[in-house]
């Protein structure tokens, strides 16, 4: 199979749709690696350097309190998780956004099926502890799903033509 080439604009927004998921998913694999190299001191320090500024000039602002808070909770030695979280997430974003943009027929339903259970995990963060920030990226990742099944079926439909002749 050929690399994935957008002719429309909706194949375009595709193809940018998957590839900001595969860049989220080596943000994932690089966090929850970091997360199981670096020690609670370390990431401590490391969460007071990046958000002290921001703290310093607002005590409110909402992405320095929130980096605050996950800091704290993973320098408090709670990594298992957030490491397997992050890493079994990555791993998978990553794999499946390649063989999408490989134009792998077996990848559609796998993406679909796997970002779908993500976003059924995003919709109960969404319930549990409302956000502007996880309302905005649930509405994103359904729009990404929508695309996935699109190219789904023009695939199927180029396909089936082809395996009926």
């Amino acid at each position: 199979m050929p690399w994935f080439h957008p002719k429309t604009l909706l194949d375009k927004t595709y193809e940018i749709g998957i590839i900001l998921k595969g860049l989220n998913g080596l943000l994932e694999l690089t966090g929850g690696t970091l997360v199981l190299a670096l020690s609670g001191h370390t990431i401590s320090r490391i969460t007071t350097w990046l958000t002290a500024d921001a703290l310093d000039k607002n005590p409110h602002n909402f992405i320095a309190v929130h980096v605050e808070h996950a800091g704290r909770h993973l320098a408090s030695g709670q990594t298992t998780f957030a490491a397997a979280f992050l890493l079994t997430h990555g791993l998978l974003k990553v794999g499946l956004v390649t063989a999408l943009l490989l134009n792998k027929h077996w990848a559609y339903p796998w993406a679909l099926g796997v970002l779908g259970l993500f976003l059924v995990y995003q919709l109960f963060l969404l319930i549990t502890s409302p956000g502007i920030g996880m309302a905005l990226l649930t509405v994103i990742d359904i729009v990404i799903l929508w695309l996935i099944w699109r190219e789904w079926q023009l695939v199927k439909a180029k396909t089936q033509p082809a395996a009926e002749a």
